[in-house]
């Protein structure tokens, strides 16, 4: 199993961290795993993305073309990188910031208000944080304590205060994408 991801939105929203965290998650899961970052001179407000592969075999090179999995955290983000997602991709936005696309040929969207769910836990600055407990609870491409674990990491390297955030925030993505499936088993 191999997975592409490109994670993307606006200096400050966390992207460069989402997917480090993601990465560094796979990692403790034993997974092979790449992260490329990739900013704007600008850092807050600018552009950052970053690509995050994650696999079972050694894997070649960490550029991502056609992805598997699109996060997408504010409008220009979508608009750039979502022609370039796989035709059974899957697309994750933050629809507190973006309006549902029209259906993209082939891939699914998963709608998050990850913005509005941080802002009700009390800091909008880690709706990154939702956005990769719903990640994980959709795809199932990590283990579901990989991201205790991780916070957990953080806390031990002296982030004490924002690890409990962080990991509370993961959880309420978790529950979010949870309780989309107990009403709709589709979804």
């Amino acid at each position: 199993m191999e997975r592409k991801i490109i994670i993307a939105g606006s200096g400050g929203q966390g992207i460069l961290y989402l997917g480090k965290a993601l990465a560094f998650a796979a990692m403790l899961d034993g997974r092979e795993v790449t992260w490329f970052p990739s900013y704007g001179a600008e850092m807050r407000g600018g552009t950052a993305n970053c690509t995050v592969i994650i696999s079972d075999t050694m894997i070649g090179s960490p550029v991502v073309s056609t992805p598997d999995i699109l996060v997408a955290m504010n409008q220009a983000s979508l608009e750039k990188f979502r022609p370039r997602l796989g035709r059974r991709g899957l697309l994750f936005l933050d629809s507190s910031l973006i309006p549902e696309p029209g259906p993209t040929e082939g891939a699914r969207c998963v709608a998050v208000p990850a913005t509005e769910i941080a802002r009700r836990s009390g800091n909008t600055r880690s709706a990154n944080m939702v956005m990769l407990g719903a990640l994980i609870a959709k795809t199932g491409i990590l283990s579901r304590t990989s991201a205790q674990r991780v916070c957990e990491a953080g806390k031990k390297a002296g982030g004490a205060g924002g690890s409990n955030v962080n990991l509370i925030t993961i959880m309420k993505g978790m529950d979010y994408i949870d309780h989309k499936k107990s009403k709709d088993p589709r979804s």
